[in-house]
């Protein structure tokens, strides 16, 4: 069992986002009970909150529903029960550096540097692209999800 904790800034746009996808990817590859999928926030702002409406609304726009999804916490925890932490950009990982106590187990990265073109996943909340971010999300998760199931198949 792959589980993998998908963090952002405020847990209500892209980690949410990555959280969805990735569940939707794994499904359609019929690997569901190889993966364990969360996301989380990397601080308070958002705790509670669903997830953003255009955030919400790309999701839907690609048949994937995000209802009941709302807005935790990361903690410190979080490292012993998660594979792969995955964050959307470098402020993401400096948080969670300082969070996981500078990641001694190696499981922190962020989303596209698992695709052959790494650079950090645009924040949406900035950029009211939410198309954009939804195309760099799906490249990543869909890379992600590539590589682990070949570890999957090689346990």
């Amino acid at each position: 069992m792959t589980r993998i904790l998908f963090v952002c800034h405020g847990n209500i746009c892209r980690s949410p986002m990555a959280e969805f996808c990735m569940k939707d990817l794994i499904r359609k590859a019929g690997v569901e009970a190889d993966y364990e999928i969360e996301s989380a926030a990397l601080h308070t702002d958002e705790i509670g909150n669903p997830v953003y409406p255009p955030a919400r609304r790309e999701l839907a726009a690609h048949g994937i529903s995000c209802a009941g999804k709302t807005a935790r916490l990361a903690t410190p925890t979080d490292y012993s029960r998660h594979d792969l932490i995955v964050g959307m950009d470098e402020a993401n990982r400096r948080d969670m550096l300082r969070l996981f106590s500078n990641d001694p187990y190696g499981r922190i990265s962020l989303l596209l540097d698992w695709t052959d073109h790494p650079r950090p996943v645009a924040d949406p909340w900035y950029t009211r692209d939410f198309a954009t971010t939804w195309r760099d999300i799906l490249a990543g998760c869909s890379a992600l999800l590539e590589k682990t199931k070949r570890l999957e198949n090689s346990k």
